[in-house]
């Protein structure tokens, strides 16, 4: 018989939980009582799944970029004939997702960056990783767009993909400050006129 740590929901309200506590109070106030108590199960059970608090953090963090791997693997926009239109449509749909009651906690990878990188090494290091993951996928789409539209460019896709996530992350954290979500969008904005600059279209 299947005991109630077995059951797959009581994992998932683990993840709920520590994805909602953390982005309210980050990964050091929240405790894993106040995780069990959230997903309403014992600590046995959270044992059951996760080493400790990093672990479950990291958990967490794998969950939301598969998530949106998907979303964006399956988002209208990848229909467009035209590379440069992808890339297009893949900033449009973070801004529109910029907007999202959700959001305005912020991005769970750039808080636990923020917040942990200097004193828990680990989760420095994933953090990192992800980024990473983030800057490759996205300029995987750069990529095919440049060698259609500008293959004589200058621009590395790279670092493009690394400048459209820093200002992306740190609007989030202008607009954390100011309670006012706006900010993510205009910048986004920018970025994407930044991006017509260098592909002339």
């Amino acid at each position: 018989m299947m005991s109630k740590c077995d059951k797959p929901a009581t994992k998932e309200r683990l993840l709920d939980a520590a994805h909602q506590l953390m982005l309210a109070k980050g990964f050091t106030a929240t405790t894993v009582d106040q995780i069990c108590s959230a997903a309403e199960v014992t600590k046995g059970c959270f044992f059951h799944y996760f080493k400790g608090k990093e672990d479950l953090a990291r958990a967490a963090l794998e969950r939301v970029f598969e998530y949106k791997n998907r979303m964006f693997a399956e988002a209208p926009f990848r229909q467009f004939p035209d590379p440069l239109d992808r890339v297009y449509g893949y900033v449009d749909l973070v801004i529109e997702m910029s907007q999202s009651k959700m959001a305005q906690q912020g991005c769970l990878l750039g808080n636990f960056a923020m917040e942990l990188s200097d004193t828990h090494e680990n989760m420095r290091v994933t953090c990192a990783n992800f980024f990473m993951k983030w800057t490759e996928s996205f300029q995987a789409d750069l990529d095919q767009a440049k060698a259609q539209e500008a293959p004589d460019a200058d621009f590395d896709t790279f670092s493009l993909a690394e400048h459209f996530i820093a200002v992306l992350e740190g609007a989030f954290i202008l607009a954390k400050s100011r309670r006012d979500m706006k900010v993510v969008k205009e910048s986004l904005q920018h970025f994407k006129g930044y991006l017509r600059s260098l592909f002339g279209k």
